[in-house]
């Protein structure tokens, strides 16, 4: 029997769950859930599921130590009833509730920069900032930043919730790349690493912290997410 961590991985079929898969893969026994199916998922178990239903949210936490919840409609302009009801607030609650009820030891959550999309420009974001939303889908962030605080102060689930930038690799950054858009970069790269921090990091309860590289100006501030996690990007969107 294996000793390696188990790691369930929503959202396995996109492209953060693809590549992080990939860079792990040998360091922990995953299993793939996503609402489509996985293409070449190795020696991982994959599962078909919707996390909208409570019951399949729990079979899929069941067994497993960490939960890294990055299945989501990812769309800015996605609609409140018709896109973001069941996978960004009803499938997220099935995944807190059903990481608790199933003992894993923390859930990971893929938070995004757009749930303080709301904040000025000229005015740089802490992690200790409220959420502060520039669209419904940001909002339906921070209404999962907020079930972190809930379910780490009140139920006990150490939680960790990632305000996650705009990813790529740097070769996708050209010259009119417009500032506000570096500012928010993360490659993949350091990605993985800050999931690989958010995994092994121990003793924590709750934290809000932030993933973008070490951009030379970086609208989101990476001071108290290198402090939690002893997380070190080494990538620059401002010297691709």
């Amino acid at each position: 029997m294996s000793d390696k961590r188990k790691i369930l991985l929503t959202g396995a079929a996109g492209h953060i769950g693809t590549t992080y898969r990939k860079h792990a893969g040998e360091r922990y026994d995953f299993r793939l859930v996503d609402i489509k199916p996985v293409d070449e998922p190795g020696s991982h178990e994959h599962r078909i599921l919707d996390l909208e239903d409570p019951e399949a949210a729990l079979h899929a936490c069941e067994g497993m130590d960490t939960v890294i919840h990055l299945a989501a409609d990812p769309r800015t302009t996605a609609e409140f009833y018709q896109d973001l009801l069941g996978p960004n607030f009803k499938a997220t609650y099935n995944m807190y509730r059903a990481a608790k009820d199933a003992g894993c030891k923390r859930l990971i959550f893929a938070s995004s920069v757009n749930a303080v999309g709301g904040y000025p420009q000229v005015r740089q974001v802490r992690a200790a900032d409220a959420p502060c939303p520039g669209n419904v889908y940001g909002a339906s962030k921070a209404f999962g930043e907020s079930l972190g605080a809930y379910f780490g102060s009140v139920e006990r689930l150490s939680n960790i919730s990632i305000r996650i930038g705009a990813v790529g690799t740097l070769d996708r950054l050209n010259p009119e790349t417009p500032d506000h858009v570096r500012a928010i970069f993360i490659t993949y790269r350091d990605l993985c690493h800050l999931l690989d921090r958010c995994v092994e990091t121990p003793e924590i309860s709750f934290a809000v912290v932030h993933g973008v590289s070490n951009n030379r100006t970086t609208w989101l501030d990476l001071t108290d997410t290198k402090r939690l996690l002893d997380y070190q990007p080494v990538d620059d969107a401002f010297h691709p």
